[in-house]
């Protein structure tokens, strides 16, 4: 039997009522207590917990499994199997009420997890609006996911993340705890990143290095030639240039004001507490 919060009396009501029902099969379990927007649709053998908030329009393909403080924004996608709102892995966690936020507009391919955030890290998950996860992708606990992104196959957070906007994450690649990927930055699949990747950087590598900036992406949000040259410069200027890394970076801070995207840049070094920042490889003199 499907229970929703707050069942109407009126004739009117409940009519309504009926109808969102009928976007439930009847074998899913909706727990007394969720939440369920008009236009939300439940495909077989779902389970939805009490706990749960679902906005209109959102599509549980089959097999889903929603949980824990859990809400999902409007127009989401969610395939066979995925896990959302499951507990942290962390030994720490003791059942606290920590949350999921998942935005708007998101596909969430088939076996995605995504757990709820732990007391030490704030107690809360979110992911923002937009994003492509596609199967078996991980968003740990505590991780903060910005518009836009795209995780391909089997990409994997660890706990506590920053993930900026626009980022891309390829397929097997695993983010080390607390690691920071600044905005419109791209991994490469089957990569280890150990360090904070820069806003605009492409990092590769069994353990992450910068091979350079992603440009592909950069040309898709319309940056111009002239722009393009720009960012190309100060990135040689800052990991290949004479010195040691950090005279260079002093070195470079006047440049804030040419263009946003370097000051990005300069902001994100300038924030980095937790991990490592991932530098280009430069061989024997790499500082």
């Amino acid at each position: 039997m499907v229970l929703l919060r707050h069942r109407p009396k009126s004739a009117r009501c409940w009519q309504t009522d009926r109808a969102r029902m009928s976007n439930i099969d009847p074998t899913a379990r909706i727990e007394s207590g969720a939440t369920i927007a008009d236009g939300v649709k439940i495909g077989p053998y779902c389970i939805v917990g009490s706990d749960v908030s679902i906005a209109a329009g959102t599509h549980l393909v089959a097999h889903v499994i929603v949980t824990g403080h859990t809400s999902i924004g409007s127009n989401c996608v969610i395939h066979p199997f995925a896990s959302l709102g499951s507990p942290p892995q962390d030994l720490g966690y003791r059942g606290e009420p920590t949350q999921l936020e998942i935005g708007n507009d998101c596909i969430i391919r088939e076996s995605v997890t995504m757990n709820v955030g732990s007391l030490k890290g704030g107690g809360l998950t979110k992911v923002g609006d937009r994003g492509i996860f596609m199967a078996y992708s991980h968003v740990g606990h505590d991780c903060q996911v910005g518009d836009d992104a795209i995780f391909a196959n089997s990409a994997t957070l660890g706990g506590h993340c920053l993930i900026g906007n626009s980022v891309y994450i390829g397929g097997l690649t695993a983010v080390h705890q607390f690691v920071r990927i600044g905005t419109q930055a791209m991994v490469a699949g089957m990569t280890g990143v150990r360090g904070d990747v820069i806003p605009f950087g492409f990092a590769t590598g069994q353990h992450a290095h910068l091979e350079g900036l992603n440009v592909i992406g950069m040309k898709r949000r319309k940056f111009s030639r002239e722009r393009l040259h720009k960012m190309r410069a100060f990135y040689n200027d800052l990991f290949h240039g004479a010195g040691l890394f950090d005279q260079r970076l002093a070195a470079l801070q006047g440049r804030a004001g040419d263009d946003s995207a370097i000051a990005d840049i300069l902001a994100f070094i300038e924030d980095g507490k937790k991990r490592p920042l991932c530098k280009a490889v430069r061989g024997a003199d790499e500082d």
